[in-house]
């Protein structure tokens, strides 16, 4: 076999093995600390999600001369509809001077505010999230109501505002790596024991995907205390769901090569050198195309999706690890009998081609051109439901499935008092110039009050309240106003940040990220196909058809968040499932193409097709059951941006593995055959016999 050869016996050799199999104990014992810290190194603040030069980040950095940086209000609002009493008053005073006791409220409560119907009262509690962000935050909202259990009958109480919503945000990601992995680990019990039929053979790769998944979690940990690495509660999230779903993926490829070589080769520690030295180079090429797509998020604006992109990277890089040495370690340990009760012994039959696959090949074969041009119009049908698509930023009401106390809140506040109290507008600016900010704030169509100034450091700080619920489109308008009102004051060098501004710049970062790394991705997909295929037209075909799985997809989803009653969508979705199903439906690809190449060598490149959609059909269709399932995993999380993220990927890969890429690109590599692979030599290498008067199978492949 060569260099590579004994490079890929280095896990499964008779002693090696055993080496292989000690050094990932010792590396699970020095992760199992930091993996176990890695809940407590997330950062859920602001500007760990918000984009790095954007105004409103500027104005929360300012704003640290005059409140920690780690304050949250929480609005608090009591209401009556007959009308406050005078007992609700007094029940009221009291609990303010018990929110004034808590543990992190370092600063006066305000209020009790009448509303102007004198059917409400509002209270603000700044609270200190400090280092603890949203458990403190979640601990002191339930203190909060505690307290305000104690009221005269008929007054409602609600927590909202900003720490309502942390609070409630809090609540919905409480316990999120336990689900997700619980969840994760099931669905791929499920996949693997339908696709094994084996009570134990499910059991390496799940073994295998939990170790990177734990290893993972300790280098990211180290990298976020020693490197800054920027991880939250998404990326977090999103790192179980990745390294269960692609570390499965790539597990399912090389058990499938390895049971075709069991049938080969007498020895078994031989035959799984020889998958992993047919196998890796295509295991390596996929997972390095993955790593790469993620890694064009570090061009993002936004800081969260910066951050994702080493997160996800590392956890592939590791599940890659682990699939290529430790379950071929564990593989050849166990040996044959992992495999009962349908064993694959030296010499036996094989019956791939005549598998649905190998007869859906064949029937694709008669009429392939037929055959793509109908399938792509379907998907341009499909593809046209984007058009639907409202990706312009959720609402706090429409961020949760369900309606939290935060939302309801939120409602009785806009009833009786301005919609954007508690939430307000924010100016910062040079002290010597806040009289004349302030008058141009106050004149600015949208803005009921201005408050007094506060100074400090030679800046000023002002709030104005909105007519308008920060969320809403209209309070976006209503920033943009103040923007120019207050950039034109001369010498003031004033600017405005707060709720509204925090949105409509994440709105505004999330447009100029999209049109940044899509196009990075597909060159740097384009460019790693090109070198694993040494040919132009199949990779840009290959590009081509993911750009329409990915349009077809978000379209459906689009439809489908519309059935489920979804508002709208987070503004980063079209970017996170354009990167994880071009990069991970690239994955598809290179499975099936990596054995059509190899087997046109031989056969011919129509031949060759056939070949490989047969060997790999079954192995991608189960590979993307798994991936899919683990993300729609996602869509069980009480928070709308995470379960569209979870339907629309699993919705993309299964249309990529069952459609796209076993009858589309099959279809194609059909009917352009050797011109496939120009400019390299197999594309002068003509096809022996056309795929109509094709021989009767061979028994030459194992069942996939």
């Amino acid at each position: 076999m060569g260099g590579a050869g004994r490079l890929a016996a280095l896990p499964c050799g008779k002693v090696s093995k055993w080496i292989v199999l000690a050094l990932w104990i010792v590396a699970i014992a020095a992760s199992f600390a930091p993996a176990g810290k890695l809940t407590g190194a997330q950062e859920n603040d602001a500007v760990s999600w918000l984009p790095g030069k954007a105004e409103s980040t500027e104005v929360l950095k300012a704003s640290e001369q005059f409140s920690s940086p780690d304050e949250i209000p929480a609005v608090l609002v009591y209401e009556r509809s007959s009308g406050i009493t005078p007992a609700d008053q007094q029940a009221v005073q009291s609990h303010i001077a018990q929110y004034g006791e808590l543990q992190d409220v370092d600063r006066d409560v305000v209020g009790p505010i009448p509303a102007q119907d004198h059917k409400a009262l509002q209270v603000l509690v700044p609270i200190n999230a400090g280092s603890g962000g949203w458990e403190t935050i979640g601990a002191r909202a339930d203190d909060i109501r505690r307290i305000a259990g104690d009221r005269p009958d008929g007054l409602s109480f609600h927590v909202t505002g900003p720490g309502g919503f942390a609070a409630d945000s809090q609540e919905a990601f409480a316990g999120i790596d336990g689900k997700l992995l619980y969840s994760a680990g099931a669905v791929v019990i499920i996949i693997l024991l339908l696709t094994y039929r084996s009570p134990v053979l499910w059991l390496l790769p799940l073994v295998s995907a939990g170790v990177a998944l734990f290893s993972a979690q300790a280098v990211v940990y180290v990298l976020a205390t020693q490197a800054n690495l920027t991880v939250n509660a998404q990326s977090a999230g999103i790192l179980t769901v990745l390294v269960f779903g692609a570390g499965t993926d790539y597990a399912l490829l090389l058990v499938a090569r390895y049971r075709e070589e069991l049938r080969r080769h007498q020895d078994r520690h031989e035959a799984m050198a020889f998958a992993l030295h047919r196998s890796g180079p295509a295991i390596v090429a996929s997972g390095s195309t993955v790593v790469a797509g993620m890694l064009c998020l570090l061009f993002a604006s936004m800081n969260s999706t910066r951050g994702l992109g080493p997160v996800a990277a590392v956890g592939i890089v590791i599940a890659l690890l682990a699939m290529l040495t430790l379950l071929p370690a564990l593989l050849v340990i166990c040996g044959r009998w992992v495999f009962w009760p349908l064993r694959p012994t030296y010499g036996s039959d094989d019956h791939t081609e005549t598998s649905v696959w190998g007869r859906i090949g064949r029937r694709i074969a008669v009429r392939p051109r037929l055959t793509w041009i109908t399938t792509s119009i379907l998907l341009g049908i499909a593809s046209l439901g984007i058009l639907t698509l409202n990706a312009g930023g959720l609402s706090n009401e429409d961020s949760f499935i369900g309606t939290p106390d935060s939302v309801v809140g939120e409602k009785v506040v806009a009833a009786h008092f301005p919609a954007g109290a508690g939430n307000p507008l924010v100016v910062i600016s040079r002290a010597d110039k806040a009289a004349d900010v302030r008058t141009a704030m106050s004149s600015t169509q949208g803005i009921a009050e201005v408050g007094e100034p506060r100074v400090a450091s030679g800046l000023a700080y002002l709030e104005g309240t909105m007519t308008d619920a920060a969320d809403s489109q209209a309070a976006k308008e209503t920033v943009d106003r103040v923007r120019a009102a207050v950039h034109a004051v001369p010498d003031a060098d004033a600017l405005a940040g707060g709720g509204a501004a925090i949105l409509l710049d994440t709105q505004r970062a999330s447009d100029h990220d999209n049109k940044i790394i899509i196009p990075v991705v597909l060159a740097v997909v384009l460019a790693i196909l090109a070198l694993l295929l040494r040919a132009l037209v199949a990779p840009v075909l290959l590009v081509a058809t993911v750009v329409l799985s990915f349009g077809a997809a978000l379209g459906i989803s689009s439809l489908v968040f519309k059935a489920l009653g979804f508002e709208g969508a987070d503004t980063s979705l079209p970017l996170f499932v354009f990167v994880f199903l071009v990069a991970l439906g690239i994955d598809y690809n290179i499975f099936l193409m990596t054995r059509v190449h190899e087997e046109s060598k031989v056969h011919g490149t129509r031949r060759g097709a056939l070949i490989g959609v047969a060997a790999t059909g079954g192995v991608i269709t189960s590979a993307g059951l798994v991936l899919a399932g683990t993300f729609a995993v996602l869509a069980t999380l009480p928070v709308v941006a995470f379960a569209e993220i979870g339907i629309a990927v699993a919705l993309g890969v299964l249309l990529d593995t069952i459609v796209v890429r076993s009858v589309l690109v099959t279809a194609l590599n059909l009917d352009v055959g050797r011109h496939l692979w120009w400019p390299s030599a197999l594309a002068r290498q003509r096809d022996p016999e056309a795929p109509e008067s094709l021989p009767e199978p061979e028994p030459t492949l194992t069942n996939t």
